[in-house]
């Protein structure tokens, strides 16, 4: 069977792109809700991280924290950036553009009879994004309206069947009258979805070639290039948010590449994807939706690297920054992938690594409300920030609690100089917790952890536990400026006896973003049946190994380098009428026999996550889509640099478990820890921008990678 090669389409993909260069200055940044992050890795092996509050406008963010690096390498920015040979990048413009509604004014083209795609999603739009108990919550339904409102819908006559036959050629006068309709309704960027699109997008390239000739300032997002795959709505859904997202996107780039380059960086952006990985940022220019999840994936990379170079293959990666709660999942040395998500009640074809979050960071709110104690998802955020930060901030978060239970050093917080006021926290806490509670200002700060650590902890249940993983089985690698100060905590709920903190754990997703590998998606549908009782045969083997040739040809043709390059293929399958499906490896030739061990191998994952005896074989196969990703070894972390000794910094009382009577801990710190270094607990050990709590009976120790391994029993 012949394929057609305009359906095969680069989903990650730009301009070919270089590898890293261990020998040479290298800058991973990512914007967080409350502190953007940057790490910064010398030639000599020489690495340093350092936070700078978020900005309204995001670039003067990282601009400020690109300034302080600077200032702490000991050279001007304008130096430092002319040796910079790699500019790492993650941000949460994108997703909070979408959340806010912020976005651009989008136009949907559609099929004729399909205008009400969006309207309908999948009978569950108004629940989209809702788990657990809010479910039945009704005061949550339909509390995000659809990407695009009905009146800015039209519809053009034309049909393409699921063969890709085209039934009804493309009427232009009706294209005609839709352009001229999203004229007058002023849009900004329009998505153009058709029905079978991916099996012939003739109609669709028809219709851009249109729109750029007669509205030429109109971001045009098209849904065979954007989201391949078969089912309408998500594709819609999709290109819709990549239209919405890319003026604002494209503008926020160009200011911080015009901005990096008055400081003298000639290095390209590279810009993290939701899959893992970076790609040149002009890549994501037409393609912004690809980027929504660019900080967690980068932190979940930085978990998978680590898990390597330690020889342990499973590995949760758990990051605590001022705003959310970010959890993936590492097995057999692989990230956990989704091909789907769901922000601001719409539900997104976007390849992503399988990211769960909560809000709870931090700078997450304690409140009380009719004698219950909660902990976020509202958040102080960086300005006016907790009470501590004496900016303003009158709400008690988990930061404030964290000083009064002596875990945090006033004078040691972060790296941008904030000198935290103890005071005022305990103050707060007394008034706002504590007085409903009857608790005195160290019970209540307890009281905020305790609640903290078990919203944590039953969100890393979630994503093993209740998916078919033991956690014990896994090596929990804390992040995030709080992650090490509350990893005990959890590994003591899910019963783990040990966490792992790298050096760079204050900034991880930008470890992350700087020293990911270069990865490019290619995918398109491939659509096999396999009816009840029948068996796989060459025909349909041979279909699918030229489908799978072809994706890896092309997600190998932007590599500079495709000969060092490594190719991995999965292919989407589901039992036949199922909605959803799973993606399986494959190898990337089949034949009859491989295809009946591609199936096998599906109905054995499919018992994994549902239960034993949930297959159900006789109901047959449906294969959907596959998938081509290129990866090349960036080269960018380099060897480390010689770690130094702890310094021993004194002693100060911590509340553990008892909030009457604390504990003296000993206070020992580094910018990176030299190896075979042992401390035992009670103790804190202050890295940059985070503090390790090693607790009673526990023991610290540090390995040749600068990782602090700590026990947390004996």
């Amino acid at each position: 069977m012949t394929i057609p090669k305009a359906l095969t389409r680069i989903i990650d993909s730009g301009a070919p792109v270089e590898s890293g260069d261990s020998t040479s200055w290298v800058i991973g940044t990512d914007v967080g809700g409350t502190f953007t992050d940057l790490w910064l890795r010398t030639p000599d092996g020489e690495s340093l991280v350092c936070k700078s509050p978020t900005t309204a406008d995001v670039v003067t963010g990282v601009i400020d924290a690109v300034h302080l690096a600077a200032s702490q390498v000991g050279m001007s920015t304008e130096d430092m950036c002319r040796r910079v040979t790699r500019f790492g990048h993650g941000t949460t413009v994108g997703l909070n553009a979408l959340l806010t509604g912020q976005a651009a004014r989008v136009g949907l083209i559609t099929t004729r009879g399909f205008g009400d795609v969006l309207e309908i999603g999948r009978l569950r739009r108004q629940t989209a994004g809702l788990g657990g108990l809010d479910l039945g919550n009704y005061f949550l339904r339909d509390r995000t309206a659809p990407l695009v409102p009905r009146q800015r819908v039209v519809e053009v006559t034309e049909r393409v069947d699921a063969h890709g036959r085209i039934v009804l050629p493309l009427d232009h006068d009706s294209v005609e009258q839709a352009l001229a309709d999203l004229r007058a309704a002023a849009v900004e960027a329009i998505a153009i979805c058709l029905l079978w699109s991916t099996e012939n997008p003739t109609h669709e390239l028809k219709i851009a070639q249109m729109l750029r000739a007669q509205l030429p300032h109109a971001f045009v997002s098209v849904s065979h290039e954007i989201a391949p795959a078969v089912g309408e709505y998500a594709r819609a859904s999709t290109t819709a948010a990549n239209a919405a997202l890319g003026p604002v996107a494209g503008r926020y780039l160009i200011d911080l590449e015009s901005r990096l380059r008055d400081l003298g960086m000639t290095a390209p952006i590279m810009m993290t994807t939701s899959a893992g990985g970076v790609v040149p940022g002009t890549a994501l220019t037409a393609a912004p939706v690809r980027s929504l999840l660019s900080g967690p994936a980068s932190c979940v990379m930085a978990g998978q690297a680590l898990g390597t170079d330690l020889g342990r293959p499973n590995v949760l990666t758990m990051d605590v920054g001022g705003t959310s709660f970010d959890v993936g999942v590492v097995v057999d040395g692989a990230p956990l992938l989704r091909d789907e998500v769901t922000f601001g009640g719409a539900d997104m074809r976007v390849p992503s690594v399988d990211i769960a979050s909560i809000g709870a960071g931090g700078g997450s709110i304690a409140t009380v409300c009719g004698g219950v104690l909660d902990v976020g998802p509202r958040s102080a955020g960086a300005v006016p920030g907790p009470v501590c930060y004496g900016k303003g901030g009158t709400e008690v978060t988990t930061t404030d609690a964290d000083l009064v239970l002596g875990i945090l050093d006033p004078e040691r917080f972060a790296s941008g100089g904030i000198h935290l006021d103890t005071a005022s926290a305990a103050r707060a806490l007394e008034e706002q917790i504590g007085a409903p509670l009857g608790l005195n200002a160290v019970e209540s700060a307890r009281a905020v952890r305790e609640v903290f650590d078990s919203r944590m902890a039953d969100l890393v249940r979630a994503v093993t536990i209740e998916r078919g993983h033991d956690p014990r089985e896994f090596t929990l690698v804390a992040g995030g400026g709080s992650g090490p100060s509350h990893a005990w905590a959890i590994c003591r709920e899910l019963g783990l006896d040990s966490f792992v903190v790298p050096a760079t754990a204050t900034a991880q997703s930008a470890f992350g973003a700087g020293t990911s590998d270069l990865r490019t998606t290619a995918a398109r549908t491939c659509y096999i049946r396999l009816t009840p009782g029948t068996e796989p045969d060459e025909g349909q083997g041979d279909m699918l190994s030229t489908v799978l040739e072809e994706t890896g040809s092309s997600a190998l043709a932007v590599i500079p380098d495709a000969s060092a390059a490594t190719v991995s293929h999965t292919v989407a399958l589901r039992y036949r009428g199922q909605a959803h499906h799973l993606d399986i490896g494959v190898p990337p030739r089949l034949d009859a026999a491989e295809l009946g061990k591609l199936l096998a191998r599906f109905e054995r994952q499919y018992e994994l996550f549902f239960g034993k005896g949930a297959g159900f074989r006789e109901a047959g196969f449906e294969i959907l889509s596959v998938r081509a990703v290129a990866a090349l070894r960036a080269g960018a972390s380099g060897e480390l640099a010689a770690g130094e000794p702890f310094e021993y910094r004194g002693t100060r009382d911590v509340v553990f478990d008892d909030a009457s009577a604390p504990e003296r801990a000993s206070v020992w710190g580094c910018s990176r820890p030299a190896t075979d270094q042992t401390v035992a607990g009670p103790a804190l050990i202050q890295l940059p921008g985070c503090v390790v709590v090693v607790p009673p009976g526990g023991t610290a120790r540090t390995d040749n990678f600068c990782v602090v391994h700590v026990t947390v029993r004996n």
